[in-house]
């Protein structure tokens, strides 16, 4: 199978893996693109979406970042991750943030030239709540007033759900206080829609030929499995990008993508061989920092052993996460608590630490001491090599430290998600990055209510904890509920099973200016500027 993805990209970039004009040796790339006007980059896995109210990977959401906005976006040029203007030119709040209102842009046309008006933001957040969307990010919108019933179906007018357009201006009244509302507006779920596209070509409507947008890009080519092409929009309402193209290649092996930039056939990366990266670290071309995101394994509660949350503490006791992050030696500091360094809320003594005579007792105590009788265990992990490669140092510690027999289940990423929706194996991997900077976002999380949580646990005094903390305007008071939420997540119930926090490693090709690096691991394209000559 990776043998033939291969010969797929070597079909499609055939040509630019020669050089035709021995004066400048620049390549000469696929789809007919010119080499100087065009930023080439690796984003490893074919999109499952580009369907912006029911994707939910980092994969989908960078190519939907680049050919859509949402109201607000972020200001990455202070140290404090801000707010700047984007399809609404301002906002504030009024009854102690219980009610935003945002005035939107005037003259933005969709990529068809169609006038974006206020009813296309209230169109997108409908068809996000909407049961039949089934979108798992439908609880980003459930502190709108009624959303949550919406969504549930208790209500189906949507007309009682707390947003309304007057002209230019959209007012938002939520169920409670919440001052970082705003940045919900910088994510891809609630973007508008255009009805009318959706209506008329069904679950075609993502293709390049039908696909409508507001971004500084637009999707011109996706061919499945092997490449996507962003080209220029002329009409775009900011400054034009100063590149005309990005082409994106979908190579999942580390190895062959770094052959790739080292030949100039790329030029970036943002997933490196964690067994080159000291040695890529002495490159001008390595850029590195810190992102607020978390990798983690979840256990699926209802598959037993699972269901026993003493094997699920055993496990959890069972591995040293310092072993895993020294092996990768990238730069990545482990984690037992849910919150990454740098986010409110973290703390360094939330979670179970690694004792081994700890995770043996508890499996005794789980009526498993003649492990003979323990099932044999399976983690699931979609393609990647640093992904199979924590998946072999889980096996061999969990091995070594408990007897437990462990099997390795390998999946494409579009595979793996459906697997996840449907019936997660005992154990498997998964990442998050922050959607925006609050705590809320990543312990929302693993609420009954979210459909991001494989794991199936549910827990309503956790729930209910979140809640709290929503109404309370001090920090200390917040963090103190977040912190107990900690606690139940990754300690008394232990459905999750943190391993480090993110750091962004990339390779940036030296003819690359401005390329974005932030905490939020955001790669919006249209700042990158290329230099004129070839490097």
């Amino acid at each position: 199978m990776v043998f033939l993805r291969i010969l797929s990209i070597l079909a499609i970039a055939l040509a630019s893996w020669s050089c035709t004009k021995k004066k400048t040796e620049q390549p000469v790339l696929p789809f007919g693109l010119a080499y100087n006007e065009t930023l080439r980059i690796n984003i490893t896995e074919e999109p499952p979406s580009l369907d912006w109210a029911k994707s939910t990977d980092t994969t989908s959401a960078l190519i939907e970042d680049n050919i859509m906005e949402g109201l607000l976006a972020y200001d990455f040029s202070t140290p404090e991750i801000g707010l700047k203007p984007a399809l609404a030119t301002e906002w504030k709040s009024e009854e102690n943030a219980k009610k935003w209102i945002f005035q939107l842009r005037k003259g933005v046309q969709w990529t068809d030239g169609v006038e974006f008006v206020g009813q296309h933001v209230v169109d997108g957040w409908k068809r996000l709540l909407d049961p039949a969307t089934a979108s798992q990010y439908a609880y980003f919108l459930f502190n709108v007033k009624n959303a949550r019933q919406f969504n549930q179906g208790k209500i189906t007018d949507f007309s009682k759900v707390g947003i309304k357009v007057d002209g230019d201006t959209l007012v938002v009244e939520l169920e409670e206080s919440i001052s970082y509302f705003p940045y919900l507006l910088t994510h891809h779920a609630t973007y508008p829609h255009r009805l009318d596209i959706i209506k008329k070509y069904g679950d075609d409507w993502t293709k390049p030929q039908n696909i409508q947008s507001l971004g500084a890009f637009r999707l011109k080519e996706w061919k499945h499995d092997s490449a996507i092409v962003l080209e220029r929009y002329e009409n775009y309402y900011g400054e034009k990008s100063q590149i005309k193209n990005i082409l994106a290649f979908m190579i999942n092996e580390n190895s062959t993508a770094l052959n790739m930039f080292d030949s100039n056939q790329v030029d970036s990366l943002h997933t490196l061989p964690s067994t080159e990266i000291s040695h890529l670290k002495q490159r001008n071309e390595y850029k590195e920092a810190g992102i607020l995101g978390i990798y983690y394994y979840g256990f699926n509660v209802h598959r037993p052993p699972m269901d026993n949350v003493l094997v699920r503490k055993a496990i959890n006791h069972a591995i040293d996460r310092t072993a895993i992050t020294k092996m990768l030696a990238g730069g990545q500091k482990p984690i037992s608590g849910w919150l990454p360094p740098g986010m409110y809320g973290y703390s360094k003594e939330s979670g179970i630490e690694f004792d081994v005579e700890k995770a043996k007792d508890l499996l005794k105590k789980a009526g498993y001491a003649d492990l003979s009788k323990f099932p044999k265990l399976t983690i699931g992990f979609n393609t990647n090599e640093d992904h199979q490669r924590i998946a072999e140092n889980v096996q061999a510690q969990l091995k070594a430290n408990l007897g437990l027999d462990v099997e390795l289940e390998n999946s494409e990423w579009k595979v793996f998600l459906g697997k996840l929706k449907a019936d997660p194996p005992h154990i498997f991997r998964m990442g998050w990055i922050a959607d925006y900077p609050d705590p809320e976002n990543f312990l929302s999380l693993m609420t009954s209510y979210s459909d991001n949580n494989y794991t199936k646990w549910k827990e309503k005094s956790y729930d209910s904890l979140l809640a709290q903390a929503l109404k309370l305007s001090k920090e200390e008071e917040r963090k103190e509920v977040y912190l107990k939420a900690q606690e139940m997540l990754t300690e008394a119930h232990a459905p999750v099973f943190p391993i480090y926090s993110y750091v962004n490693q990339l390779l940036v090709s030296d003819r690359v200016e401005n390329y974005p690096l932030n905490a939020m691991s955001r790669y919006i394209f249209k700042d990158v500027r290329l230099k004129k000559k070839a490097q």
